[in-house]
């Protein structure tokens, strides 16, 4: 079975019993007239419409192309020798074209129609304006046969259309690349201190090149000094956990000595201060120890006793003052 002649064979079978008006007008005339003869000549409205029919069948299932469109039955046969698309085998779906005088002539072809069944050396067939008025099936001797079409053996060169992404937006306006109205003239002139709207987006886009250029640039050098494995090692099972030893000590480190430092750095604070305690106390005993045989201080030195005194109750119980003269020794840091 031809593909395309499968294809034609379906209109055809659609359209069985159409039978020509009285005078011979047929639709299928009448649309060859106003659709494919480019002086729309009255004529085919009434002629003779076994190929018109095929054509109109042909735009119908969309092979116009492997299947040709014609009027005239000669003019066909030879476009489909010319198409390396025409012998002697009788294939169903294909055309066959008859001279009822029973010549192998192209010249001499009567009549057109399908093959739709091989039986030997018998043709079934449909045909339009079978016996000068209907579309109808009909049974064929192959002795009047002069030569078939075949339309699926018709090469046709795919048409490839330019891929326009769905979601591109329209090309700008003019005017929205210059910033000028549609009435605008040319060579109007720019008011002073203002760039043409164009050259200002022209700018705009150069300098965006531009930084994004160096940008680029600046990462590419950025990342080839970046190291290629990350310092932190992630466990699989959670990108926050971390190993329990990020930091590893050197060979020649303990953790004891780790703790040693440790505790000795918290000492040292307390000693520097009970040290700087004891120097003050030592300025400033050293600064007034002339004044020890002072009357003057032995004489508020015995004042201060006496108070003590008083304040403890030393006389009533028998206990005496310390002596008057006596000086208060330098503390010591113990």
């Amino acid at each position: 079975m031809d593909p395309i002649g499968k294809k034609l064979l379906e209109i055809a079978k659609d359209n069985l019993g159409y039978t020509e008006k009285g005078d011979g007008y047929t639709k299928f005339g009448d649309w060859w007239t106003d659709t494919m003869d480019a002086d729309q000549n009255p004529y085919f409205k009434t002629a003779p419409w076994c190929d018109m029919f095929l054509a109109w069948a042909a735009e119908q299932a969309g092979v116009q192309d492997q299947a040709g469109q014609f009027a005239a039955t000669v003019d066909h046969a030879e476009w489909f020798r010319k198409q390396d698309a025409w012998g002697k085998e009788p294939v169903p779906g294909a055309m066959v074209f008859f001279d009822w005088n029973g010549s192998d002539d192209i010249d001499q072809i009567d009549h057109v129609g399908l093959v739709e069944k091989v039986d030997g050396k018998t043709l079934h067939t449909i045909e339009a304006n079978a016996e000068g008025y209907k579309l109808m099936r009909k049974t064929r001797d192959i002795d009047t046969v002069v030569g078939f079409g075949y339309p699926g053996k018709v090469k046709v060169e795919v048409k490839q259309e330019k891929y326009v992404p769905k979601h591109a937006a329209p090309a700008p306006k003019v005017e929205t690349l210059t910033g000028s109205s549609p009435g605008a003239r040319a060579g109007e002139a720019t008011p002073a201190g203002e760039l043409p709207s164009q050259e200002v987006l022209l700018t705009g886009v150069l300098g965006f090149v531009l930084c994004g250029t160096v940008a680029l640039a600046a990462g590419r050098a950025a990342a080839a000094k970046a190291p290629s494995a990350s310092p932190v090692r992630v466990r699989k099972r959670g990108k926050h956990h971390r190993d329990p030893e990020p930091v590893r000590l050197p060979a020649d480190v303990a953790p004891a000595d780790l703790d040693a430092a440790d505790a000795g750095t918290t000492v040292m604070p307390a000693l520097s201060l009970a040290a700087a305690h004891e120097a003050e106390d030592r300025e400033f005993w050293g600064r007034i120890a002339h004044l020890q045989e002072d009357d003057e201080l032995a004489f508020w030195n015995s004042l201060h006793a006496e108070a003590a005194l008083s304040r403890s109750g030393g006389e009533e119980d028998g206990s005496q003052a310390p002596p008057p003269n006596e000086y208060a020794s330098t503390p010591r840091f113990r």
